[in-house]
């Protein structure tokens, strides 16, 4: 099925983006961190992959992607997904940091990590 990796990149945009608007996560607003907090994530992971098609440790189904290819061999369909993907972490850790009023995880106070230890 054609554009079935896309398909899976826009339904973890449909699960996260919402929290944008609902949740007030201002993960847009702060564009500049979001790019800082994307951009190397991707870089580093297309190097990794560029390297493993290169080394023919890697490839993809054509059937399931767009068929639009960067230098290297590496689908745009991939380059999106070390976009999406992170962006729906951030998007998640911000919803439950607003709806915490500004605390998630170990930050939150939890028992276990009173002391303010990662866990």
């Amino acid at each position: 099925m054609r554009f079935a990796y896309v398909g899976v990149l826009a339904f973890i945009l449909v699960g996260t983006l919402w929290l944008e608007v609902l949740l007030r996560t201002r993960v847009f607003r702060r564009w500049l961190r979001l790019v800082l907090s994307l951009v190397p994530v991707a870089v580093i992971f297309c190097l990794w992959d560029l390297y493993a098609i290169a080394s023919g440790h890697w490839n993809f189904d054509v059937a399931r992607i767009t068929g639009i290819y960067l230098p290297g061999n590496l689908p745009i369909d991939e380059v999106l997904f070390f976009l999406v993907v992170p962006l729906a972490g951030i998007l998640a850790l911000e919803g439950v940091r607003s709806a915490k009023r500004g605390r998630a995880g170990w930050e939150a106070g939890d028992e276990a990590n009173s002391e303010g230890d990662a866990p």
